[in-house]
């Protein structure tokens, strides 16, 4: 909305002039890395409002460090409004990751570029482990981030992020593997440089010294980048994916102080979004029948389960056969654009199961690249989860596993008579025309029992969620 920056930034700071005493920046921000590329004392209190705006406007956002060093880099181009509204569209984007706002998230990504390395960049990732120890790589590669927003030289950095603005965070990723091939190229030889400033004061500082000579230009920086086959969005999804699901079992399990922020709110719903879910489903008829404690304990569990990111919005009541009754009509004009989506579903026996469903429902239209249209879409970010009697989740197979056969990728299918959430030698969920009546089966793609005893159910209820922003 135009002017609704500066109505901000009067609720904020009580004027529109900028402050001549240093502003406090939200906690997201990392003091150590507030770069500035060569802003003036102006530009630079621009940045500090800006960021501090955002932080008032999005308090869930718990770490981000990169978002400081995105908004001065756009201050060199665009306003100060224009600039806040493109990191709003960022941080909310659903779309695609751009910037990952938990201390969770923020070490998923660092262990993501270590494990791509090893596998796609395996001469450099080996040398780089040849120079130090494990203990001391980690380090290393938890400073990916900042190989390329305070290493390399400026007018590499514009053309990364203008690459970034389009395609996300996975720019940042074939970045740092462009990183680590160009300097393995450059250190190898015993009479390089970097190869005697290794041997005086290690491989990390070789590699910072690396970055901000980089001795190529930016379009050929660029060239070695995008030239690295293999490293498909699926790909980097599905390391990233599983990369999280590890992080936080191990803290359920060990209840781990080592990742940055503790468990008990890190896989919880803020304030805001717990009181939401409360208050959309307090009449439904999901929760009837159920002791308050088990309902809010099992709402809790189907939380911890969502991707992080999601935990972020507010979930949004789109369709439930009480209020909009039962016609798969009504749910696709009334669901089909959303992204992602919950469905839940209580069967007449009480039983309470369902689906986190990654892609639109409208997917079900597209055709392939003959004009046929694609029976099952979706993206290894769809699990099934059992709520009750039992409590489970059921990850797609394929996150454990470097290669799968199609029958293990069949995630959500669509049409006029039915929808279906998992395939391959059976259908986890299907889910008649008339929404009445369904059947579940063991499925190749999430490797899943039947999730109610029998198979066959009648629906006493079905509710759809999707995910918005904080009002």
């Amino acid at each position: 909305m135009e002017g609704f920056y500066w109505e901000m930034v009067k609720q904020v700071f009580g004027t529109m002039e900028l402050p001549d005493k240093p502003i406090n920046l939200p906690p997201f921000v990392e003091p150590s890395h507030c770069h500035s590329y060569y802003l003036t004392h102006k530009g630079r209190a621009a940045v500090d409002r800006v960021v501090s705006v955002l932080g008032y406007a999005y308090p869930d956002i718990v770490y981000s460090p990169t978002i400081y060093p995105i908004c001065a880099l756009l201050l060199h181009y665009i306003s100060e409004e224009e600039c806040y509204n493109c990191m709003v569209c960022l941080v909310a984007s659903k779309e695609k990751t751009f910037i990952t706002q938990t201390k969770l998230l923020y070490e998923v990504t660092w262990k993501t570029v270590m494990q791509i390395s090893k596998k796609h960049v395996k001469g450099p990732a080996v040398f780089l482990q040849r120079h130090c120890n494990t203990t001391r790589a980690e380090r290393i590669y938890m400073d990916w981030i900042w190989w390329i927003f305070h290493g390399l030289p400026f007018q590499h950095l514009i053309r990364i992020i203008d690459c970034f603005f389009h395609e996300g965070i996975k720019v940042f990723y074939r970045t740092a593997m462009a990183i680590l091939i160009l300097f393995y190229k450059t250190s190898s030889s015993s009479s390089s440089e970097f190869q005697a400033e290794i041997q005086k004061n290690g491989v990390d500082s070789a590699l910072t010294k690396f970055c901000r000579e980089m001795p190529v230009t930016p379009q050929k920086f660029l060239k070695v980048a995008f030239g690295i086959r293999g490293l498909t969005s699926a790909y980097i999804s599905r390391v990233f994916i599983r990369t999280e699901m590890v992080l936080k079992s191990k803290t359920v399990i060990s209840g781990s102080r080592q990742l940055m922020r503790s468990r008990s709110s890190e896989n919880l719903p803020n304030s805001q979004s717990q009181n939401n879910i409360q208050m959309v489903s307090h009449t439904l008829t999901i929760r009837e029948r159920m002791p308050e404690e088990v309902y809010n304990e099992m709402l809790l569990t189907l939380w911890s389960w969502l991707p992080v990111r999601i935990t972020m919005y507010t979930p949004i009541l789109l369709y439930t056969t009480e209020e909009h009754g039962c016609s798969l009509t009504t749910f696709y004009v009334r669901v089909e654009q959303h992204e992602p989506t919950l469905l839940l579903i209580k069967t007449c026996n009480n039983e309470v199961f369902g689906a986190y469903c990654s892609s639109r429902w409208g997917e079900r239209n597209q055709k392939d690249q003959r004009g046929n249209r694609q029976a099952y879409f979706g993206t290894g970010e769809t699990f099934l989860f059992s709520l009750y009697p039992e409590r489970a989740k059921y990850p797609w197979v394929g996150i454990d596993a470097d290669r799968v056969e199609h029958g293990a990728e069949l995630f959500m299918a669509a049409d006029t008579k039915m929808i279906t959430i998992g395939g391959g030698d059976g259908q986890a969920i299907w889910i008649d025309e008339s929404i009445r009546f369904g059947k579940t089966d063991a499925c190749s793609t999430f490797n899943n029992p039947p999730l109610c005893p029998g198979g066959d159910f009648e629906i006493r209820v079905l509710e759809v969620y999707g995910f918005g922003m904080n009002e």
